[in-house]
């Protein structure tokens, strides 16, 4: 099968069919280059760019060592976030129905809930900053009607779904990619002279850069391949993987770098949204106008893939139900009316609030993308059993897999001490300066406990995987 670029136009329905199931090979299509846009574009945005000024204001640190630590976190970070978009195209599945095939049917409940958690706090949380922009841009519009005007333009991207998604993104990436680079140079224009100095660098407050960076794609592993997931299978696993690398972290180095830049230039402001607002002449109004249809355009991301994880939860006690496209607009109505109404309620924490649960979440995502990429790559090399992820009884993975839910548990429980988040502190973060570590221990700790425990259900497995495959 050859790769076919696939636009809107070529479709008979405009509104994706498919829900949460697999994609047969003869509806595979797209372009791989299309990872690097949607991951790329979706990071020219607001949240990214307060994040960056908020980490360059708290470390102390002079700009060229918190741009070191952005860069390096964001590499790393998305390296994980690419090995997991690279599994979409192979697998045809979103990406938390692939996790039956490690933890199995009921196994994989928990990450499912945390990545719903995670979809609907990012799609509230933009939500928010959507109403914020849209009310900087035009003062008569209320924050509120501004959420709601974002929200409901957002749900409609995320009921077309898949293409739309792409086609936005693919179209965003010239005028956000422009405009921020305008931006940057201007904001760089006002820099004090001052900013240039290297200066010693606080391993602490390097690492706090370091870390939020890492983070920050990181966060986004868990329903990566529900974006590459319709790629013809024939691309492979390289393609995918530097398309989606590239995308990220350079799309989140950017901002986050132009965030730091920011608090440190003579537009600086206690709200880095000002300080955007007042970039000189009418280029501040004009980001802001980009940022709201870029901030609805990722949120689209955030209501579509929520409900696929929505979906997926439903789905677990209920094999039989074979959700379409009705499932995923009734869905969706139900996440606009929950988010909107806590984005609403409280829209003067709900940024802040929603940062922290994301970096507290850290210390389950971290296991559990450890079990995804050691399984996927090492221990099955990318051979699943498709029938088995929607039967009741969990087909050949069963409900539970013991080793990985054994590894993931060890790998969560072996953070607690060092944690340190806005909800548990451990009796031993106060070494790292509050720093939560735990991130860069969970790794080794599960890959041991996983791969251990796994080693001699290896042949087994496999042994399964051929036997239904012959039948």
């Amino acid at each position: 099968m050859t790769e076919v670029a696939h636009d809107l136009s070529d479709n008979s329905a405009l509104i994706e069919e498919n829900s949460a199931s697999y994609v047969p090979l003869s509806a595979r299509h797209g372009r791989v280059s299309d990872l690097f846009t949607l991951w790329f574009t979706t990071n020219i945005a607001p949240l990214p760019i307060v994040t960056g000024a908020s980490i360059a204001v708290t470390s102390h640190l002079s700009l060229f060592w918190v741009a070191s630590a952005i860069f390096s976190g964001h590499f790393l970070g998305g390296c994980v976030l690419a090995a997991c978009s690279a599994q979409g195209p192979r697998m045809g599945l979103p990406q938390m129905i692939q996790s039956r095939g490690q933890f199995g049917r009921y196994g994989a409940l928990l990450i499912v809930l945390i990545s719903s958690l995670l979809y609907l706090g990012f799609f509230t949380s933009n939500t928010a900053l959507g109403g914020r922009a849209l009310h900087g841009l035009i003062p008569q519009i209320d924050p509120g009607y501004g959420a709601a005007i974002a929200a409901l333009a957002a749900v409609a991207i995320g009921i077309f779904g898949y293409n739309t998604i792409h086609f936005l993104n693919r179209v965003g990436m010239w005028f956000m990619g422009a405009a921020i680079l305008i931006a940057f140079v201007e904001a760089v224009h006002s820099l004090p002279d001052t900013v240039w100095t290297i200066g010693p660098c606080n391993l602490f407050g390097w690492f706090l850069c370091f870390s939020t960076a890492l983070v920050w794609n990181t966060s986004y592993a868990c329903y990566t391949s529900d974006y590459s997931r319709y790629l013809p299978e024939t691309v492979g696993l390289k393609r995918p993987f530097i398309s989606s690398l590239a995308g990220a972290a350079i799309g989140a180095s950017v901002t986050f770098v132009f965030g730091a830049v920011l608090a440190a230039s003579s537009y600086a402001s206690s709200d880095p949204m000002s300080a955007v607002a007042a970039l000189g002449g009418s280029l501040g109004s004009v980001l802001l106008c980009l940022f709201v249809l870029n901030i609805i355009s990722h949120n689209a991301l955030n209501v579509y893939g929520g409900v696929l994880t929505l979906i997926t939860i439903i789905q677990t006690f209920s094999a039989s139900w074979q959700p379409k496209r009705m499932a995923r607009v009734i869905m969706s109505a139900v996440v606009l009316t929950g988010c909107l109404t806590v984005a609403t309620v409280f829209e003067k924490n709900i940024v802040s609030t929603f940062i922290n649960i994301v970096v507290a979440l850290l210390s389950v995502l971290v296991p559990w993308v450890t079990v995804n990429i050691l399984d996927f790559y090492v221990v099955k090399k990318g051979s699943y059993d498709i029938d088995s992820f929607f039967r009741a009884d969990g087909g050949i993975y069963g409900l539970f897999d013991v080793p990985a839910c054994l590894a993931f548990l060890a790998g969560v429980v072996v953070q607690l001490p060092v944690t340190s988040n806005a909800f548990f502190s451990g009796p031993l973060a106060h070494l790292f300066n509050g720093i939560d570590i735990g991130c860069f221990i969970a790794p080794p700790v599960t890959a041991l406990v996983f791969l251990t425990l796994k080693r001699k259900h290896i042949g087994e497995a496999r042994e399964r995987l051929a036997a239904t495959q012959l039948s």
